[in-house]
């Protein structure tokens, strides 16, 4: 049987000591190995588009990759491709690794300096491992319905700031993607001023918080804290006592957004308009990252703050993110293409009119679901939804397309450096 390896190593000189020892392995294909974690799990994801089979049977996960930290890597492929083998090589191969490696989803510990039969023998158990999950998930036709592969979309919406319409446009995106037949799930991480669930009229005891100190966010786990709305959503809420939003963050974000993806076709993020490590790690996570803003100075100097401030904390680049104009007019002095010009982000197609007097009912009743269709505002957020690939059935392979690029990619970066101190 030939051993399909993936190795994940940052240092060029690590890599090339990797490559050398996997080449002597018997039977084995070992792929160059990958810079980052990003790459890994773009890789693997479209791998895992044709099939189960074309995934590697072992993945191995260098203790100094980044920018999400090694054990964190093991748990979002452990949790996103199941049937993968992971081993982490670590120069610390001391049982509290050991642990901690195991918990996260690791099937092995190689120590440093890399030795041939320790390796060896590590590559060969993971290898039988993921051939017996395979063997057990079935193949074929059957992989359909195996619990592996990509996951679901994630797309985070933000605030340039206050009163720009995030949390309506993030409401209207998740509603239109539930019409179109998408399992969706709505996720309230604006965490000391959360408002999904006043404009959808819901009160739910449970919330983001409930899940912050959980490891291993188990369907169930997930279950107890999401609230099915009669929309056919899926509300994670914001906790009703803001104090409570700090203890959501980032390493927490990264857990729940990932158990949700693996749950969800879609997942809809309303980020708020505060930078947060809870927030800026979704944004990172996210296939789709909006920003939302109007066309006036203030707004617009603020979208152009936030750009910068993602991109200083290698959040997310400016030309990766999408840039949506609320409250246009063809009367507006500040149009999208200036605000694409000065932001360098990717204006969307469709600017979303200035029409309020349309919301003023619904959004006082807190019933926004019941927003007329004839709205303007209503239908220009549908087809931007539709833009963005949101409406798209879930084996079709949507991505949104706008003049001069895609606006999928997700940038490699960390939020590490909140913890030291925030900007903006």
């Amino acid at each position: 049987m030939t051993t399909r390896i993936l190795p994940a190593v940052g240092d060029p000189d690590a890599a090339r000591i990797f490559s050398t020892l996997l080449s002597q392995l018997p039977s084995a294909e070992p792929s160059p190995p990958v810079p980052d974690s990003t790459t890994l799990l773009d890789t693997l994801a479209r791998l895992a588009v044709d099939s189960l089979d074309e995934l590697p049977e072992v993945v191995l996960v260098h203790e100094r990759i980044g920018p999400v930290p090694a054990l964190e890597l093991i748990r979002e492929v452990a949790l996103r491709f199941p049937a993968v083998g992971v081993v982490l090589v670590s120069s610390d191969a001391g049982p509290a690794l050991f642990s901690a490696a195991m918990d996260s989803g690791a099937r092995g510990l190689v120590g440093l300096p890399l030795s041939y039969d320790e390796l060896a023998a590590r590559v060969q158990a993971a290898a039988q491992w993921s051939v017996g999950v395979r063997r057990h998930l079935g193949r074929g036709a059957a992989d359909a319905d195996a619990p592996t592969g990509p996951g679901g979309r994630v797309v985070t919406v933000t605030g340039a700031k206050g009163g720009v319409g995030t949390t309506f446009t993030a409401v209207q995106f998740a509603l239109a993607a539930a019409a179109s037949g998408r399992r969706t799930a709505l996720v309230d991480m604006d965490l000391q001023a959360g408002d999904v669930g006043s404009y959808l009229d819901v009160q739910f005891r449970r919330s983001i918080a409930d899940l912050a100190g959980i490891q291993d966010v188990s369907p169930r786990v997930l279950q107890d804290a999401v609230y099915e709305d009669r929309t056919g959503l899926a509300l994670l809420l914001a906790p009703a006592d803001g104090e409570r939003g700090e203890e959501v963050d980032d390493r927490a974000a990264r857990h729940i957004v990932g158990a949700l993806r693996g749950r969800y076709e879609l997942v809809v993020v309303d980020c708020g308009t505060q930078v947060t490590g809870a927030n800026a790690a979704a944004v990172e996570m996210a296939d789709v990252a909006v920003l939302v803003t109007t066309p006036d100075v203030i707004a617009v100097r603020a979208a152009k703050r936030m750009v910068r401030l993602w991109e200083r904390l290698q959040v997310r680049k400016a030309e990766d993110t999408a840039m949506v104009v609320n409250r246009w007019s063809k009367h507006t002095e500040i149009q999208p293409a200036l605000i694409e010009k000065i932001t360098k982000t990717r204006a969307t197609r469709t600017p979303v009119p200035a029409a309020f007097k349309e919301l003023q009912a619904v959004v006082d009743a807190g019933r926004v679901q019941d927003l007329d269709n004839r709205s303007t505002v209503k239908q220009a957020l549908w087809t931007l939804a539709g833009e963005l690939g949101l409406l798209a059935a879930p084996d079709t392979p949507a991505t949104p397309a706008p003049p001069g690029g895609a606006l999928t990619l997700r940038a490699a970066g960390t939020v590490s450096r909140l913890r030291r101190g925030r900007e903006g």
